[in-house]
This record gives C-alpha cells, sequence and structure tokens, in this order.
C-alpha cells in the first residue's frame, strides 16, 4: 500500500475574522467540491468530508457531497470523515456509499466514527445513554451488509432484516470500512479485534498522543488472529501548507482560532486559542501539520515513523479560511509535499523489509 496523502473538510459556515462576514451555505457547498477537484489535479489520495447536523456545517449530508465530488473528479479517494453511524440507518450508509462507489468507479469508502459532536442523536430520535451499545450494534450490521446479500439479521435498536435484499452492491462488491478512534482505549481494541483499519483523530497534543492507541490495537489485532501490521493506521489532523513557516502560521491562525470558538463541539463553548498556544502546536513535537512545504514533510515523516502510518488527512481551512489561500495550500501539498513524502516512506520501507523482502522483526516502517 503506497502512503497515501489527502485532505478532509467539515464545510464550517463561519464569519471571517477580518471582513465578519459568513459565506453563504451555498458557496460552502461549491467550494467543498472546488476543493476535491484541485485535490484530485494536484494528485493527492483521499477527499473526506465529515457529517455534522449545525447550521454552522454545510456537511449535515456528506454522501451527496462526496457524490458530487466523484462527478467532479477522477481519480482521488472519497470518504466520510466521519460517518456518525450510531445515528444512521447502515442499510441507508450501505447503499448511499455503494452508489458513490458506483459513480466513481470504484473510489468510495467509509469512515464509521462514533461521532464528537452529538446533535444528530436527538435529532434522529436517539437516546445519547444508548451511545456506545448504538455504534457497536449498527458496525456490526454494516459490516453483514457488506460480507453478504441477501441478509438476516436482528438487533435492538431497528427493525429485524428477513432475507433483506440490500442494493446496490458497491463496484467491485465491498466497500472499504474504516473506524474512526478518537484515542478511547475500548475504541482501539475493539476495532483491532476486528481487523479494521484504524482512522485517528488529533485536534491538539504532542505528536505521541496515539502512541498506547496504536499500541493496543495492534495488540488486539494480534491477538483476534489478524495480521496488526497489515491494518491500514491512518491519522487525520489539522494543518495548512504555506509558502515558508510564518506564512503558513500567520494565513491559518485567525481562521483556526475562529473555528476553535465557534465551530469547535457546542456553540458558545469553544476553546479560546491564543497565538502563543497555536505556535506551540505548530512546533516539530507537537501534532498540527502547519508549516512550509518541508516542514510538513518532516512531520508527515515524524507521524510515520512513530505509527507506522499507511495514510494522513489534512483538515486545512478550518475556521472558513477563504477559498483563494484554502486551494494554494492544497496545491502545495500535492505538488511539494506528498511526492517527497511518499518517496521517503516507500526508500523506508525497502529498508525494513531487507534483502528477505520480508519486514523485519520490530521495524516500524512495515506497516504499510
Amino acid at each position: 500500500m503506497t502512503f497515501e496523502i489527502g485532505i478532509m473538510t467539515f464545510g464550517e459556515v463561519t464569519e471571517d475574522p477580518a471582513t465578519g462576514r459568513a459565506p453563504s451555505p451555498r458557496r460552502r457547498v461549491r467550494e467543498t467540491i472546488e476543493q476535491a477537484k484541485v485535490a484530485d489535479e494536484a494528485g493527492l489520495d483521499v477527499f473526506g468530508v465529515g457529517e455534522h447536523h449545525r447550521s454552522d456545517f454545510v456537511g449535515s449530508a456528506p454522501a451527496i457531497l462526496l457524490a458530487a465530488a466523484a462527478e467532479a473528479t477522477e481519480r482521488i479517494r472519497l470518504t466520510s470523515a466521519v460517518t456518525v453511524l450510531g445515528s444512521e440507518d447502515p442499510v441507508r450508509v450501505w447503499e448511499q456509499f455503494a452508489t458513490i462507489d458506483l459513480l466513481s468507479h470504484g473510489r468510495a469508502e467509509i469512515i464509521a466514527g462514533r461521532g464528537s459532536y452529538t446533535e444528530s442523536f436527538p435529532l434522529f430520535g436517539y437516546d445519547l445513554r444508548d451511545y456506545g451499545d448504538l455504534f457497536r450494534e449498527k458496525l456490526d450490521l454494516l459490516l453483514r451488509i457488506r460480507e453478504r446479500n441477501p441478509l438476516t439479521w436482528q438487533g435492538r435498536f431497528r427493525a429485524p432484516l428477513v432475507d433483506a435484499d440490500i442494493a446496490p452492491r458497491a463496484d467491485g462488491g465491498t466497500l472499504p470500512i474504516w473506524v474512526g478512534v478518537g484515542g478511547s482505549p475500548a475504541s482501539a481494541i475493539s476495532t483491532g479485534r476486528l481487523g479494521l483499519p484504524m482512522a485517528l483523530a488529533l485536534l491538539l497534543g504532542p505528536l505521541t498522543h496515539h502512541e498506547r492507541t496504536v499500541e493496543l490495537y495492534r495488540a488486539a489485532a494480534e491477538e483476534a488472529g489478524h495480521d496488526a501490521r497489515a491494518l491500514p493506521i491512518s491519522i487525520n489532523v489539522h494543518g495548512y501548507v504555506g509558502r515558508t513557516s510564518r506564512q503558513a502560521r500567520d494565513a491559518m491562525y485567525p481562521y483556526f482560532a475562529k473555528g476553535m470558538m465557534e465551530n469547535n463541539h457546542q456553540r458558545g463553548r469553544g476553546l479560546l486559542l491564543p497565538r502563543a498556544a497555536f505556535d506551540a502546536q505548530a512546533a516539530p513535537g507537537a501534532g498540527l501539520l502547519v508549516g512550509s512545504p518541508q516542514e510538513v514533510v518532516d512531520k508527515l515523516l515524524a507521524y510515520h515513523e512513530l505509527y507506522g502510518l499507511n495514510r494522513a488527512v489534512i483538515q486545512m481551512g478550518f475556521g472558513g479560511m477563504p477559498q483563494k489561500e484554502h486551494l494554494e495550500a492544497i496545491e502545495r501539498l500535492g505538488a511539494d509535499v506528498a511526492p517527497v513524502v511518499r518517496r521517503e516512506v516507500a526508500a523506508r520501507e525497502r529498508k525494513a523489509a531487507g534483502p528477505s523482502g520480508r519486514p523485519e522483526r520490530g521495524g516500524k516502517g512495515e506497516a504499510a
């Protein structure tokens, strides 16, 4: 598996800190599709749309946005980031993403998550006290839908299925299903036991934040009989690729800080992020992928070395960054960062494989 680099968006509708004006939902939707198109043309591997059910986001129906992106792109993979599976119907999720897969000639995938934004649960009539049980049951159903058709199944939270014909089937008969994990040990362990790819989310914190998460995931996978080193791991993190270190931080900070205050979880309960704290998070040992192309290359390689990653997905433009600056950063990521990282990771993996062509014991680079 080649090391993959991509972008994702939540489609925030946020007041610009410089002008005080917010984009219209129509404009933000069109900008989202343009971002996918530019990412595809820039040679990136993945484009993701997150699911949120509030008026300060346009991503309440990611499958529709991804279907539009399928028609605007040719090669890039199209994923949810994430599908809040606990408040969704897995049958409908499968139908929608299988349709995207047909539209895109096999480029669709699903990242299923519990969801840190919980507005969808009361909106669709679910009790948050069932939060964990809902996710586990619905993930089980989604995986069973992927495995067989027709399907007979019974659970607690939806009507049973009896010899149900669930269509369409995906372009190649199946769909990649990842599980989004924010750092919960239980989530990492259950994902490892299932042998599913894990998409880690890192908002703020040190580069090493998920070391224990990855250890638990791989240990659980091995215990369950899976080849843990063959299971893909992704990191989803905020960032921005600028011309220089200073320009990148100056461009990202006002919008990221605005987004952290206005869009992060419940409105009015956001996180105040002073510039000094932001700059600390951009340092080599911290999580944000913001800086010059070389700085972003170095940090992506550090993430790979630490976790044995197969993929990195960067959320650029959070907080409503103007489209011009956003697209420029996407182009830099594709032209100046991705080819270097792919080349360096491939070299690491050849070295880790050794003369036998097989990964040597203990090497972190063999995960791909």
